[in-house]
């Protein structure tokens, strides 16, 4: 698989992600679902944002590794989030799991009214290998 990124700027570099990613010569494509903070009952979590930040990438984390994927693959992730306000702060969490996993991804963070039940956060990618 080739995986190489194209940003015409700089500035998106500091905030963990690509303006594009282009992907050849890949032999699978996952398509994760959202994750969020719901643990492995189905239970909503009711926890601060920072909580449901940690437990939604560990969610991720957990899907992509069982359908034997690595993180390294994803080439497009997308952050809900019912707050920017609060989200933001926290932003260097994810950060550090991209780079963890030397992550090169295109990303688009979008606020919305609301999310399922008490959920504050919910993380969606698209995987190749």
């Amino acid at each position: 698989m080739e995986k190489r990124e194209f940003s015409p700027w700089k500035w998106q570099d500091e905030r963990s992600y690509a303006q594009s990613v282009e992907v050849k010569n890949h032999t699978s494509t996952l398509y994760c679902s959202g994750q969020a903070a719901i643990d492995s009952s189905g239970i909503s979590s009711n926890e601060d944002m920072e909580s449901q930040l940690r437990l939604a990438i560990a969610n991720l984390d957990e899907v992509i590794t069982h359908a034997g994927y690595e993180k390294q693959g994803i080439v497009r992730l997308t952050v809900y989030t019912t707050s920017n306000e609060e989200l933001w702060p926290l932003w260097p969490i994810l950060q550090d799991w991209i780079a963890k996993h030397n992550i090169k991804t295109a990303l688009t963070l979008l606020q919305v009214t609301k999310l399922y039940e008490t959920l504050k956060v919910e993380l969606e990618a698209t995987v190749v290998k």
